[in-house]
């Protein structure tokens, strides 16, 4: 992805690294589990050619250091710091499109946040997604060095890959890179989605979209529905045939979702 690299300082120290292409309105894009700001590639021509957008590497990977203690409000506190950043340079709000575990931190960020405009939610993950010991099984794999079947757990067990597509994904990605991610973020993400509940999206007072495929696994649904029951001006679009990956296996239909959404014109709730 071509872009200007600069970095923001979180509250606690942390570099977040961040990306930014186009010009006009600000456009924040929060990656998910086991990837980095590079995930949006297939959607950053066409986004930057209407927005001024920026992409973030989450702490811990990528362009962005870790800081000394980690936790759901740290991951939180360092989007809130991005988004003031953007703030600064526009006096109309900033735009966030998140995906997966970004989106899930992204709650608390914009509860009650002033500087968000609209926001987008893609299939956020919570306790029901790691239910039954899965973050103990994860942390075990790493532990024992077992990084590789760790990721596969992920791929299959929370994002609902089947095997070809995870051996598909395994070949273009090369592996080592996903491989040092995962072994640094997945066991503390993973306990950290069993301590979240929620209950900032009460306070979410910005026009929000919730993205939920119609192929994903069950956990999506659930905590998707309860977003929209929280969440006071949420609507949820279904993408019809794609699952948790959408935006890699489908995205036009993404972009079309998320064009339709920011074309809306909008009024103060």
């Amino acid at each position: 992805m071509d872009g200007k690299r600069t970095v923001v300082v979180g509250e606690d120290g942390t570099s977040i690294g961040l990306i930014s292409a186009g010009s006009g309105d600000p456009l924040l894009l929060i990656h998910g589990g086991m990837g980095r700001a590079e995930h949006w590639d297939p959607l950053w021509t066409a986004l930057s050619s209407r927005f001024r957008v920026t992409a973030m590497d989450r702490r811990g990977r990528g362009t962005s250091t870790d800081g000394p203690n980690y936790s759901a409000a740290a991951e939180s506190a360092d989007i809130i710091s991005v988004i003031h950043h953007l703030a600064e340079r526009s006096d109309r709000g900033v735009d966030v499109v998140a995906h997966s575990i970004g989106a899930t931190f992204l709650v608390d960020a914009a509860a009650d946040n002033p500087d968000v405009r609209r926001l987008v939610f893609y299939e956020p993950p919570g306790p029901e997604t790691v239910a039954g010991g899965w973050a103990n099984h994860i942390t075990a794999l790493v532990a024992r060095g077992e990084v590789g079947r760790a990721a596969a757990s992920f791929l299959r067990d929370v994002v609902g890959l089947s095997p070809g597509d995870i051996d598909r994904l395994r070949e273009q990605s090369g592996g080592s890179d996903v491989l040092e991610i995962a072994a640094a973020t997945l066991p503390r993400e993973a306990r950290a989605l069993e301590t979240i509940d929620f209950a900032g999206a009460r306070t979410i007072w910005a026009p929000t979209l919730l993205l939920l495929g119609s192929t994903s696994l069950p956990w999506a649904g659930s905590i998707t529905r309860q977003l929209e029951s929280l969440i006071p001006h949420a609507t949820v679009v279904e993408l019809s045939g794609h699952g948790h990956e959408g935006i890699d296996t489908a995205p036009d239909l993404v972009l079309a979702e998320l064009l339709a959404f920011f074309d809306q014109p909008t009024t103060p709730p």
